[in-house]
């Protein structure tokens, strides 16, 4: 197996002393052919174009990788204007930040409901050797990979989920860092550092909308019942404990009864509870 290819810094000089020398031996070639004497003239007119072609100018957050006849000869990545091989294919790569918004993908989530989902993915290149000779071309590698990993992340959630040890896509914090890692996983073979993934569209397929709709109001209802009725059920145990711990009534099963179905009742409840005044029961 090949092994990858790491970035490593060019050799490189100042490309205005070298501009300098190219001025001078361009000026020498044209006195020789001045005075006659052709082959000198001819001589420094080759070398200033062998100089020519070696000046590169590099911008911020940009880099030159130089290939020289076929054989990585390392990059560039200060920015400035400098001397390198004139021999050399010079190949810009921009360090960058930048954004892949990915298309709304229809995929099934983990309970296997059609859902359309979307991402915004910000990276940039951090090896320049990688992004240009690891893969055939970074831009699009990033553009697949990153869909692809949207995809293997939907599988893996349901879109939605009301128990709180159980996350799902909604989970926004969890469900980015989730897509994060593995993103990065797979770019870093090109050399690419995610800065942050973000889900940037989750709904329901159109066909289901309106039935999930439904269904996701009916378990927020339920969930909130459950809850409700759990808080009432603790609330009246502690009720209960501290009347008979302090002594206050003496009460029988049939009592106690009576009164954990108007303490549930009256805690339950959506709406105002009415007294009723019962005048015999404790005295008959």
């Amino acid at each position: 197996m090949q092994q990858a290819i790491q970035e490593r810094q060019a050799w490189k000089m100042n490309g205005f002393g070298m501009l300098g020398v190219a001025a001078a031996t361009f000026l020498l070639g044209f006195l020789f052919l001045l005075s006659e004497l052709y082959f000198l003239g001819v001589v420094f007119f080759v070398v200033t174009g062998l100089i020519g072609p070696g000046f590169v100018m590099v911008q911020p957050n940009e880099a030159r990788a130089l290939i020289f006849f076929g054989k990585y000869a390392g990059s560039v990545r200060e920015s400035g204007f400098f001397w390198v091989n004139p021999l050399t294919l010079k190949k810009r790569v921009s360090l960058r930040v930048r954004n892949f918004n990915s298309e709304k993908l229809k995929v099934n989530d983990a309970a296997g409901n059609p859902i359309i989902i979307g991402a915004v993915v910000v990276w940039k290149v951090v090896d320049s050797a990688k992004a240009l000779f690891d893969v055939d071309n970074y831009e699009e590698f990033v553009a697949i990979q990153s869909e692809t990993a949207i995809r293997s992340l939907a599988s893996r959630y349901p879109y939605d989920s009301h128990a709180d040890d159980v996350p799902s896509l909604r989970g926004i914090d969890e469900v980015a860092e989730t897509l994060k890692r593995e993103v990065e996983e797979r770019l870093e073979v090109a050399g690419v550092e995610v800065i942050e993934a973000r889900i940037s569209h989750l709904a329901y397929a159109p066909e289901i909308a309106q039935a999930m709709l439904r269904r996701q109001q009916a378990e927020a209802i339920i969930a909130a019942r459950r809850k409700i009725v759990e808080g009432a059920v603790g609330m009246v145990e502690s009720a209960l404990a501290r009347i008979e711990g302090e002594n206050l009534l003496q009460l029988d099963e049939e009592r106690k009864a009576a009164m954990v179905n108007n303490l549930l009742v009256a805690l339950v409840a959506e709406g105002d509870v009415q007294p009723v005044i019962n005048t015999g029961t404790l005295y008959s």
